[in-house]
């Protein structure tokens, strides 16, 4: 090969000089000028050639680096778009998630007032239905005497039966509010979490892809010096 005519010249251009005869009391050398001339004539006509090899490898190895460098700014970007994306989508779909629980709560909290006051005013009415019966029946029949207040009285136990079981179903209803309002804290609560996990694993892979590519940046600076080496040599 070419370079090694190169080395082989130099070797011999250094073991001329070495080898030169030295003139007395001086540091200086009578050197064979043919022989200098032939080695220098060699080396001008394989250096032209083995310049151009080394500038073809400056050239490929910026190319490669350019090209590297591209690929990395594309990984980077379409990571970065991907996580953006993925935020984005779990920021959306938790707002849905809690405005679709907020607005079941609303339902619920509005249908359980709606019982409630519905079983409050039936009970209301019936208990004024009943008390008035009761009085119309005790005018009528006060001839009856004692028969006709154990009556009234009787009844006066059916209109606190109907209170007692209003408050039952009214207690029910808001126990049942409550329960669905903790079943939905739950459910955006366990729904956030794993919307939480996967944005930690995407980032986890990101982060791992960019360890990766920063290891191998070093091996292209090694490369880089060592062919800067070999030049130099």
């Amino acid at each position: 090969m070419d370079v090694y005519r190169v080395f082989e010249a130099l070797d011999a251009l250094v073991t001329v000089i070495e080898e030169a005869r030295g003139l007395p009391m001086t540091s200086t050398c009578v050197i064979p000028r043919g022989d200098v001339l032939d080695l220098l004539d060699d080396l001008r006509e394989v250096l032209p050639s083995e310049l151009d090899d080394a500038q073809d490898v400056l050239d490929q190895r910026d190319e490669m680096l350019a090209a590297a460098r591209e690929r990395a700014r594309e990984l980077t970007e379409d990571a970065e778009s991907q996580a953006a994306r993925l935020v984005s989508d779990a920021q959306a779909e938790a707002e849905r998630l809690i405005a679709s629980a907020r607005h079941e709560a609303q339902r619920l909290a509005v249908d359980g007032r709606a019982e409630y006051q519905g079983l409050l005013d039936r009970g209301r009415a019936e208990a004024d239905r009943l008390i008035e019966a009761g009085r119309a029946t005790y005018d009528r029949s006060v001839a009856d005497g004692q028969a006709e207040r154990a009556r009234l009285v009787a009844l006066s136990e059916v209109v606190q039966a109907a209170h007692i079981e209003s408050g039952r179903v009214i207690d029910a209803g808001d126990r049942e509010v409550s329960r669905l309002r903790a079943e939905c804290d739950q459910y955006i609560d366990s729904t956030l979490a794993g919307f939480e996990d996967t944005l930690t694993r995407t980032l986890q892979t990101v982060q791992r892809g960019r360890v990766q590519w920063g290891r191998r940046r070093p091996e292209s600076t090694a490369t880089r010096d060592l062919i800067g080496a070999d030049l130099i040599e």
